[in-house]
């Protein structure tokens, strides 16, 4: 499905009904790949909206310099297009960081937030420094063939023991990346949104994997101390990309924070 936002054309999953449910991607794959497990599952009891960012699936491309609050803005504008007044939001990485950016610029929207291996900002939570790093090799991999892309990305994705037939659609996504998307994403994450995390005020879910080397356990603890009556949970086995490697364990997880906070 695809819907006109403010001049863009923006792809996106719906499936079920209930209470409606927004899921957010990384910086790497779109809705469906990152989500669909989810997706599938979790219609027989909610609304379950992907959306696919700007520059990523099948999604226009941003303008130059869209940066985060263009994303956060961009997403509650895409809410309200489809009539979503509230909703429960929940991010993956990039994701997580862009629905704390929703949240500080359209109170009232989220009824609750789930961050799943998300950052305040790769600044936010992992310093000036290693954000700096970060940001200098995402954009240096952006001029990487797809094949070469997928090959630098997709191992920091999963755990050492990842099967490798259960990650191949999200693989294939990977490989298929919008090199000006993937910068606008890689920039957008390297803003700090710190700042959010002490006005949050909604039921909150902390998501995390032990063997997540992009958004270790330590920062899901930081972000818990300063997000007053969130709610950590670390799953054991899974690396960054939980949703995917480990769909049951994280739509399991889902299902009771989202009925808790019904």
């Amino acid at each position: 499905m695809e819907v006109d936002v403010s001049g863009l054309a923006i792809a996106y999953e719906l499936a079920g009904s209930g209470p409606p449910v927004v899921l957010a991607h990384g910086f790497v794959g779109d809705g469906r790949s990152t989500w669909g497990s989810q997706i599938d599952t979790l219609a027989d009891e909610f609304t379950m909206i992907a959306w696919d960012a700007p520059g990523a699936g099948g999604s226009a491309d941003p303008p130059e310099g869209f940066g985060m609050d263009d994303y956060a803005d961009c997403f509650a504008r895409f809410l309200r297009t489809l009539r979503i007044e509230q909703a429960h939001l929940v991010g993956l990485s990039f994701g997580g960081a862009m629905v704390l950016a929703t949240f500080h610029r359209n109170r009232g929207l989220a009824s609750s937030l789930a961050l799943v291996s998300g950052y305040a900002g790769w600044r936010g939570s992992l310093g000036s420094d290693d954000a700096h790093q970060r940001l200098t090799r995402s954009l240096a991999a952006s001029e990487l063939p797809p094949d070469e892309f997928a090959a630098a990305m997709v191992p920091s994705m999963f755990s050492p023991t990842v099967n490798g037939e259960t990650v191949t659609t999200f693989v294939d996504s990977v490989r298929a990346f919008r090199p000006g998307g993937f910068r606008a994403m890689a920039r957008a994450s390297y803003e700090d949104q710190s700042h959010v995390l002490r006005e949050v005020d909604v039921p909150t879910l902390l998501l995390y994997a032990d063997h997540d080397v992009r958004a270790p356990v330590a920062v899901g603890e930081s972000m818990h101390a300063m997000v007053q009556g969130s709610e950590l949970v670390v799953l054991r086995g899974p690396g960054h990309v939980s949703p995917v490697e480990a769909p049951n364990d994280v739509t399991r997880e889902l299902r009771r924070f989202l009925r808790s906070v019904r």
